[in-house]
């Protein structure tokens, strides 16, 4: 890093990864809201509705995700972190604002236009920007911000909430959590929104868009300002090198759909699905019944979230520090095989109606390991992989994938856990992570310390 404008790489790319915060806020804090405003709106014994609240988002994931890529495309990555940010901003606001249950999901439902278009956006922005040998670290930057914001929003549910009896399971409709408590806890999104929304004013379009226009000079000076005169150089006579169909924005789904390009689209579509469906996010989506399984209380449970909060954190450090150095494949094989594990001790203990600490201790072991793997590294897998030319389609593709995902994976859960119970249900969660470590074994190439170019070359047969 050297040569590097190290102030100037991480400026860009912390004020892009703050889509990441707002992603990672906007998702987890209804998960502490949901006792209150479920109160709130009288759904508490309505499961469609409670539902309909928890997946509402997951929609507006799919409508960002589909529509990010050919929008980045056409008027570059820079605007949409914007509109991203404003549509944060409105949603924070207006979701705590109403008073009644359809609005609300109104609100929720633009909050998810927002996560999906910066859920692959963001890390696809850093990828660009950021020089090879650094880049799966920079990019696991964007899964840092993610947990903090997740921790972020454990954190203000927690501090929010008004202490609540030992024994007590339901709050009563009066009191302050369900009146203002839940609103406070959309609301605490709106500062890092706006602060988001000024930020990213100064940071540049991605240098690889520029070239993919035509615009050298726009991309070189950038470069420049990144790596020096010798790195832009060597930079935009890549971009010259690469080939024709890098340049111009036409028919870019129609290429990534030609026989070329269908098993790299395959292998991104297949690492995003199973970044959901390894089951680890369940555990942030449905904490309380979760927690409350393993026999702890609303009060424990709020304090329980913020632990694996806390976890996802720590060990998001772990994979930043390990993503360049021990390569994103056996990442990727370590979380498919650890998680089989874990998964399949929990259900264990589960089935055998095991409670208390040790059922702590799975549950966070089972998100430090997704933490330092799965988490971060589909991401950095996911932006890394495409050619410049097809990148913004691709990656849209496969976060659209990944919500579907997401989305089957939140839907299915309630109804998995009624008919196999909990026990069942992580065990299913284990052979499919034991499916994803056979297919990562055959299937996954290792990308890291090669540019983007370089790995276009690898793995675009043509």
């Amino acid at each position: 890093m050297e040569n590097f404008n190290k102030r100037f790489i991480y400026f860009i790319c912390t004020v892009s990864a703050m889509g990441g915060l707002l992603f990672g806020y906007d998702w987890v804090v209804i998960g502490g809201a949901k006792p209150f405003y479920e109160v709130y709106f009288n759904i508490q014994n309505d499961p469609s509705a409670q539902g309909l609240a928890m997946s509402i988002a997951i929609a507006g994931c799919l409508i960002g995700a589909m529509t990010a890529g050919s929008l980045a495309d056409r008027f570059g990555r820079k605007p949409l972190l914007q509109i991203s940010a404003v549509i944060f901003l409105i949603s924070a606001y207006a979701t705590g604002a109403f008073n009644d249950f359809n609005p609300f999901l109104v609100a929720r439902f633009l909050g998810g236009i927002a996560i999906g278009i910066a859920s692959g956006l963001s890390p696809m922005y850093i990828a660009e920007i950021a020089p090879a040998h650094i880049r799966g670290r920079l990019v696991s930057v964007n899964q840092l911000t993610i947990v903090l914001g997740i921790l972020a929003a454990q954190v203000a549910n927690w501090l929010i909430a008004e202490p609540m009896p030992a024994g007590v399971t339901e709050a009563p409709f009066d009191s302050w959590n369900c009146q203002e408590g839940w609103r406070w806890m959309f609301w605490g999104e709106a500062f890092p929104a706006a602060a988001f929304l000024l930020m990213v004013f100064f940071i540049p379009e991605s240098p690889r868009w520029l070239a993919m226009k035509g615009r050298m000079e726009s991309a070189a000076s950038i470069l420049k300002h990144i790596g020096g005169s010798a790195y832009a150089a060597d930079e935009t006579a890549a971009f010259m090198e690469a080939p024709d169909d890098n340049r111009g924005a036409r028919g870019a789904l129609r290429l990534l759909m030609s026989r070329p390009y269908v098993p790299v689209l395959v292998l991104g579509v297949v690492a995003a699905v199973f970044q959901q469906w390894c089951g680890t996010n369940v555990i942030f989506n449905y904490a309380q019944e979760i927690f409350s399984s393993a026999g702890y209380d609303l009060g424990e449970m709020l304090f329980n979230i913020v632990l694996t909060g806390i976890t996802n954190v720590v060990f998001t450090f772990v994979a930043i520090y390990t993503v360049d150095r021990l390569g994103r494949r056996t990442l990727m094989l370590l979380g498919a095989g650890g998680l089989a594990l874990i998964y399949a001790v929990l259900g264990t203990c589960y089935h055998y109606q095991v409670t208390g600490f040790f059922m702590i201790v799975l549950v966070v072991a089972a998100i430090a390991c997704y933490a330092m793997t799965l988490g971060p590294v589909t991401w950095v897998l996911l932006a890394e992989i495409f050619p410049t030319r097809v990148r913004a389609v691709a990656v849209a593709c496969c976060t659209f994938a990944l919500w579907t995902g997401c989305f089957t994976l939140t839907y299915t859960f309630p109804l998995l856990n009624t008919a196999l119970g909990s026990a069942g249900t992580f065990w299913i969660y284990a052979l499919i992570c034991v499916a994803g470590l056979v297919y990562f074994l055959r299937a996954l190439p290792e990308t890291k310390g090669k540019s983007l170019e370089e790995l276009e070359s690898q793995l675009i047969k043509k």
